[in-house]
């Protein structure tokens, strides 16, 4: 059996199939235990398909040209036998999703001069799990009152699921219709159809799968065929990358925008504005993170801007529907706050995980005021200015009262019971460290979420001074920032390693970690000019830069490992940001050394750069190796060499 994964993805669904395009998680997370996606079709949370299973004549083909990792799957499979005799026949397998929709083409090419008969059954099944039960973590949810049950129709199958006011429904259909529909014994139903092939000749099965999660009241209609959602998913493309100038002397680079533009394009989800009204923007990512997401949503926006600035705006809108308008302890919501993240699954509506809106985040917050002032800078679009002054103002209170820049001078935080350990980029429990590994206790001050507030003040200022006519305003926050700038050269700094902390601890000591949240410094231009230009070369010596990019952690230290999600990989979007940082200070050598890197390592996985990538050395590893987490499709990755070709000249 095979262990891989292929991820087709558009908008809010995802489907994660097998090498024969067979969907075969039956009742359990095949693949989750090692971070990698759950087979099944997945749309707001829950899965919709978990079993989707070929077998012909009784028994599972064999595979005679895999699934390939494309925004659709084909594959080629024969009947098992030995090598005596040619198969009698060929399947052709063609897959594709769209909005709440799975369908799938299976074509029977007959290889003989005699008639031949073919017995075709496909097994299907719907579990409706919650992504959250299907994650590698050990935990469990009591699910009480949830029942399933299933109801043939004339030409498939419909399976319901219900807990109390919770309703969804998944629904099969064929043509032609099956022949039968069987029971399995496990809750599965077989479809099967009994086709006569002609001398050399053909039959043709579509099979239709219609998702209908809680909540969704539209009238969907599943596509004819995936050619059908192929032309859909190429005229959302081509809206993306049309009329962007990608760099004639630099194909590799326009490359991996091209690519990247395509992603994002399959990428955007549903969202609601301040009125209600519809939106579509960035999810994080497939598979596990295919929802709004505030850090991530607002950097993939911020690095498209130049190039694409609807995304912006309809990321700035959403977020400022979901900002937070009181205090609650469970969601760690505080007045002001900027949503982190929103779950639509059933775990996050009956409250047994706090994700419906969450906001353990301390850096969404200040990034939602860059983006905004960034925004207006580039549009010129005064009116969302002056739609969102509300929001931003109450943003700017969040980070001055419940952030901390008031009362500890720095925006601040603290592990979550139910969230992440560290809530800034770096979120997972070891990654806020000194060099040692030594990890704090308490409240921690990350390095790079204060260059985030820096910018936020200062772009903020701008707005109420040119848009907002509040002078005094303006004064205030210019003040503040550069006061956040002076207090943080002093406290962060470390004079005998010319670099900054990683961090403070509960205690304002420092963190002495070497790590990449320096460069991030760079490009919000929290650092000084000397210190900048200082941390910018460091940062391309040896033990941070590993040919591919400049690791999160520097080899060396005892807390390095370079397949360790923050302490020695290396992340695409963080790299895009440090590179931002380094032209920002006239570090163009250093800036474009980076980009080379990243480029190549997209070239070497078909223009798509990954997730994160292991933090080996290039000189000792020719080839780019990618860490084991890391997520299939991820929209901070997509974005990146837009952000690379902004910071190189594009």
């Amino acid at each position: 059996m095979t262990d891989r994964h292929h991820l087709i993805v558009h908008g809010g669904t995802f489907a994660a199939v097998d090498d024969r395009g067979d969907i075969r998680d039956i009742g359990g997370a095949v693949g989750a235990r090692h971070g990698e996606p759950p087979e099944g079709m997945f749309v707001r949370d829950a899965r919709h398909l978990s079993r989707w299973q070929l077998t012909v004549d009784g028994t599972v083909p064999e595979t005679l040209v895999p699934v390939a990792d494309t925004d659709r799957t084909r594959c080629v499979l024969v009947p098992r036998g030995g090598g005596q005799e040619p198969p009698a026949y060929t399947v052709f397998r063609e897959q594709a999703v769209g909005e709440c929709s799975f369908v799938e083409v299976l074509r029977l090419t007959g290889n003989r001069a005699a008639p031949t008969e073919v017995r075709l059954a496909v097994t299907v099944d719907a579990d409706f799990a919650d992504q959250f039960e299907l994650r590698a973590d050990h935990r469990t949810y009591v699910k009480t009152g949830a029942v399933r049950s299933r109801h043939v129709l004339d030409d498939g199958v419909e399976f319901a699921y219900r807990r109390g006011v919770w309703r969804s429904t998944t629904t099969v259909t064929a043509e032609p219709a099956p022949d039968a529909v069987e029971e399995t014994g496990t809750g599965a139903r077989r479809l099967v159809w009994t086709r006569e092939l002609a001398p050399y000749g053909s039959a043709e099965v579509t099979l239709r799968v219609l998702a209908r999660p809680h909540g969704e009241g539209r009238a969907l209609r599943v596509p004819r065929s995936p050619a059908a959602l192929r032309r859909r998913h190429r005229a959302r493309a081509d809206e993306f990358t049309h009329g962007v100038a990608f760099p004639a002397d630099w194909p590799e680079l326009g490359a991996a925008c091209a690519r990247g533009l395509v992603d994002l394009a399959a990428l955007q989800v549903p969202a609601r504005g301040p009125d209600g009204e519809d939106l579509s923007v960035p999810a994080a990512g497939a598979p596990w993170f295919l929802t709004l997401l505030g850090r991530d949503a607002l950097l993939t926006s911020l690095f498209l801007l130049p190039y694409r600035a609807r995304p912006a705006a309809a990321t700035l809108l959403a977020l400022a529907a979901a900002q937070a308008t009181g205090v609650h302890g469970e969601s760690v919501a505080q007045p002001g706050k900027i949503v982190h993240e929103v779950r639509h699954g059933e775990l996050a509506h009956f409250g047994q995980v706090p994700f419906r809106r969450y906001y353990g985040s301390v850096d969404a917050t200040p990034l939602f005021l860059v983006l905004l002032g960034a925004y207006v800078e580039r549009t010129g679009d005064t009116r969302t200015a002056r739609r969102l002054e509300p929001h931003a103002r109450a943003a700017v209170d969040w980070m001055l009262e419940h952030g901390g820049l008031t009362s500890r001078g720095y925006l601040v935080h603290r592990a979550d019971r139910g969230g992440p350990a560290n809530q800034n980029w770096k979120d997972s429990p070891d990654a806020i460290c000194a060099a040692d590994g030594t990890r704090p206790s308490g409240p921690v001050t990350a390095a790079g979420a204060q260059g985030y507030a820096y910018d936020a003040l200062r772009r903020t200022a701008h707005l109420a001074r040119a848009v907002w006519a509040d002078e005094v305003y303006a004064t205030l926050l210019e003040q503040t920032a550069a006061d956040l700038r002076d207090r943080f050269q002093h406290d962060f700094w470390m004079r005998e390693r010319s670099f900054p902390a990683l961090a403070l601890d509960a205690e304002g000591r420092q963190l002495d970690a070497l790590a990449s949240d320096a460069g991030h410094l760079l490009w919000s231009g929290l650092l000084d000019k000397e210190y900048g230009e200082t941390v910018g070369r460091r940062l391309l010596e040896a033990d941070f830069f590993s040919g591919w990019g400049v690791r999160t952690l520097a080899a060396g230290q005892p807390a390095f490992h370079p397949l360790s999600s923050h302490r020695g990989s290396v992340w695409p979007h963080d790299n895009a940001l440090i590179v931002l940082g380094l032209a920002r200070y006239g570090l163009h050598d250093e800036a474009r050394t980076v980009t080379r890197a990243l480029v190549e390592a997209a070239g070497a996985t078909g223009d798509r750069l990954p997730e994160v990538l292991a933090g080996y050395a290039r000189d000792t590893h020719g080839e780019p190796v990618p860490a084991p987490y890391a997520g299939g499709r991820e929209s901070r990755s997509a974005a990146a060499p837009l952000a690379l070709l902004t910071a190189v000249g594009g």
